[in-house]
């Protein structure tokens, strides 16, 4: 009985820790990785039964005023058990301007391709 209550308080402070480095929505789970306080990689994975499956994969990179400029979004192929390329956002900076432009990735050219209809330019007055 000693032993259950241990594996049990064992379990729970591992959740716990768990958490500090995770976050958990609905079925997704999060799991971010930072340099300086900057978001530079986030693996999403789904919450299924009593496992985590690997889902999305995300790498950010930054300008040199930790400005977003760009995302790579990667999805979990199973079959290979490899991340494949799925979308590339690319973001540029103009006054108070960003324009945000999408990329799709192409199997048959093995590169992205701009999906023009989805390229927005916002002004934002904050910068």
């Amino acid at each position: 009985m000693k032993s259950l209550k241990t594996l049990i308080l064992s379990s729970v402070i591992m959740v716990c820790g768990m958490n500090a480095f995770a976050k958990y929505e609905n079925n997704l789970v999060y799991n971010s990785k930072e340099v300086n306080g900057v978001t530079t990689a986030k693996t999403v994975y789904k919450h299924e039964g009593n496992t985590l499956q690997n889902y999305m994969q995300y790498n950010y990179k930054y300008d040199d005023q930790q400005r977003k400029i760009e995302t790579d979004a990667m999805k979990w192929n199973a079959k290979t058990s490899s991340w494949e390329n799925d979308m590339r956002i690319c973001y540029s900076y103009q006054g108070k301007s960003m324009t945000t432009t999408y990329y799709k990735w192409n199997k048959k050219k093995q590169d992205y391709v701009l999906v023009p209809e989805m390229t927005i330019t916002m002004d934002n007055p904050n910068m």
